[in-house]
């Protein structure tokens, strides 16, 4: 299995925001989202082959280390809630009742058949594993969370920049049968990039399509790598969660560290 990264963190989105986690980044993707933070997983796939045992002997040796930073919340309200996100503006640095979190993540980690003998050996271990995916593919893998990041019109590439990943992307980003198989098997969240208000629409229009998505479970998040892209997004975004009974959902990893690798 080809691996970008393996870092300990702050989870940073979804409801499991502020929780100490360590990511492993699968580094390969069967799509080419124009605004990808993390080519190195997808244009430019980078990274070296791993066994599920190195993978995991790597994970056990993060978990020993000095905690990920030194911000502290003492309540994270939103740390077992199925309908929130966390708003706090700080991370926790500890680990929650003293379980550890793995966050598989890439790229598209469901392009590799190793994930599931992976999560299976985490789970053993103890851990609690969250699989990051577009939901465009399925693998029979076990998890305690599915977070799903169906992707909208506004991930399509430009013909421009790629003309043959521009129609493949198109083709392969929505995956409404494979969303399905995901939501009815796993605990889940849906994450949608919003990068302008028409995108909300495309939101509307897609849960009308899928009507067996429980609303309490979908998130809007801002698109943008940097704070201040991010605030001026989440000044129409907020509300128009708020009036339309869906979460939105900061990128607090930004607001903590930056754009940067390994955080």
């Amino acid at each position: 299995m080809r691996i970008a990264e393996i870092f300990r963190s702050i989870q940073g989105e979804g409801r499991l925001t502020g929780v100490e986690s360590v990511f492993v980044r699968a580094s390969g993707c069967n799509l080419r989202c124009r605004w990808c933070d993390t080519p190195y997983a997808s244009w430019a796939p980078e990274g070296e082959d791993l066994a599920v045992a190195e993978v995991i002997a790597r994970v056990e040796e993060l978990e020993q280390d000095e905690p990920a930073c030194e911000l502290q919340v003492d309540v994270l309200a939103c740390a077992d809630s199925k309908s929130s996100v966390c708003d706090s503006q700080t991370a926790v640095c500890k680990r929650r009742q003293g379980v550890s979190h793995v966050v598989l993540t890439g790229g598209e980690p469901m392009l590799f058949g190793e994930v599931i003998p992976l999560a299976a050996e985490l789970r053993r271990l103890g851990r609690h594993v969250t699989i990051e995916t577009s939901g465009t593919l399925y693998l029979p893998v076990e998890c305690d969370l599915m977070s799903i990041s169906p992707k909208l019109s506004n991930s399509t590439p430009s013909p421009d920049r790629d003309a043959r990943w521009a129609w493949r992307h198109e083709l392969a980003r929505h995956a409404p049968g494979v969303i399905r198989r995901l939501i009815t098997e796993y605990d889940y969240q849906l994450k949608f990039v919003i990068d302008r208000p028409e995108d909300c629409r495309e939101v509307q229009r897609y849960l009308a399509e899928l009507s067996e998505v429980d609303r309490n479970r979908v998130m809007l998040m801002p698109q943008g790598t940097a704070t201040n892209e991010l605030a001026e997004k989440a000044a129409w975004l907020r509300p128009y969660c708020a009036g339309h009974g869906l979460a939105f959902c900061p990128r607090r990893h930004i607001e903590w560290f930056g754009q940067v690798r390994g955080k």
